[in-house]
């Protein structure tokens, strides 16, 4: 899969470097995918929450992190669409949240 906004991540990574193992993990993982639906996404990622057919959340850094992506199973991509601390994640509307 392709997934959107890397330079969001990197940037991310370099305000929070404790992430850095947690995010390289996932975004090696979303690229070598071909997933078809949300099911798929939650079996590669044990911890991922499926929130509806196409956005999951899922815990960085053991949780003391959130990252929310949408995809686009068709088209094969990944849309970033919140990352942030735990609390920020408390803060949002994960089913609308757009950020980037």
């Amino acid at each position: 899969m392709r997934w959107i906004a890397r330079n969001t991540l990197v940037a991310f990574i370099d305000r929070h470097p404790e992430t850095r193992a947690s995010l390289t993990h996932w975004q090696s993982v979303v690229k070598a995918a071909a997933w078809s639906n949300a099911a798929e996404v939650q079996s590669a990622f044990s911890k991922a929450k499926v929130l509806n057919g196409e956005r999951v959340r899922f815990e960085v850094a053991g949780g003391d992190y959130r990252l929310i992506a949408a995809f686009d199973f068709r088209r094969g991509i990944a849309f970033v669409k919140f990352v942030g601390t735990h609390a920020e994640y408390d803060r949002i509307d994960a089913l609308s949240v757009n950020l980037f």
